[in-house]
């Protein structure tokens, strides 16, 4: 009878088993590669908004971009926890927060133009959204929140992948990270009297947004919105394109 116990995997076996774990190994590069590429797309969709909005505008209603991948390991817990069948399609329907990004805004107004701005791009499809300024979570968090769906160009194919927004003010974002670190302190079990706090100063915050926006509207009523030259593009260039063109519409009529 052979001992089944000691007797060493046969190489061709050992062999199967190498080039499998290769194969998974490779696959979930190419997955994780994906959703940073289709992160990628967005956060460079937002560069071109905040590059036009400094050269031609004299406002720009971002003030900053953050961007988070979910780590293999945090992705195989989800799937443990939530008990999905551990393959790459049921991992994309079911996990929408893979990757993610934060956009930082000055005002509740501008959170509602960025995502405006980015919603109506036309390779862009908006698949879900939770407006949790307008209805805010019972423990005062506030955000706008949207799952968008981009397309990915590989060397072989299209690949469509979701992407999560999550866009707020300044405000918001400084109380959603003292909210997180206190919950991380207390592993969730936080006081009660702690939690009420946190609940009035997300309504402090909510004031403050509303009170730095009026502020903002009634500066711009007195002022006006300006566009400016592009520090790139001097006087003397710009004189002299208006020249040729006052040139050829003068030829016209000649």
């Amino acid at each position: 009878m052979v001992d089944t116990a000691t007797t060493p995997a046969h190489p061709l076996n050992q062999l199967g088993a190498d080039s499998s774990l290769a194969q998974v190994r490779a696959d979930f590069t190419r997955f994780m590669m994906e959703y940073k590429f289709g992160m990628d797309e967005i956060e460079t969709k937002i560069s071109i908004l905040q590059e036009e909005f400094t050269h031609l505008h004299d406002y720009n209603p971002i003030e900053h971009v953050l961007t988070r991948l979910k780590t293999p390991e945090s992705i195989l817990e989800k799937v443990r926890r939530r008990g999905l069948d551990p393959s790459f399609e049921a991992i994309r329907d079911n996990i929408t927060d893979i990757a993610g990004l934060r956009v930082t805004c000055s005002f509740v107004r501008d959170v509602y133009r960025v995502y405006e701005m980015l919603a109506s791009q036309a390779d862009l499809e908006v698949m879900a959204v939770k407006d949790y300024i307008e209805h805010p979570k019972p423990n005062g968090y506030r955000s706008l929140h949207a799952l968008v769906r981009v397309p990915v160009h590989l060397s072989d194919r299209v690949v469509p992948v979701t992407v999560e927004l999550q866009l707020r003010t300044v405000a918001m974002d400084f109380w959603a990270s003292l909210e997180h670190k206190i919950y991380y302190k207390y592993r969730e079990d936080v006081p009660e009297d702690l939690l009420q706090q946190l609940r009035d100063a997300a309504q402090t915050a909510a004031d403050l947004d509303e009170r730095m926006e009026r502020l903002h509207v009634q500066i711009n009523t007195h002022h006006g919105d300006s566009a400016h030259s592009s520090p790139n593009l001097p006087d003397h260039v710009v004189q002299r394109l208006q020249e040729m063109r006052e040139s050829r519409a003068t030829n016209r009529f000649v």
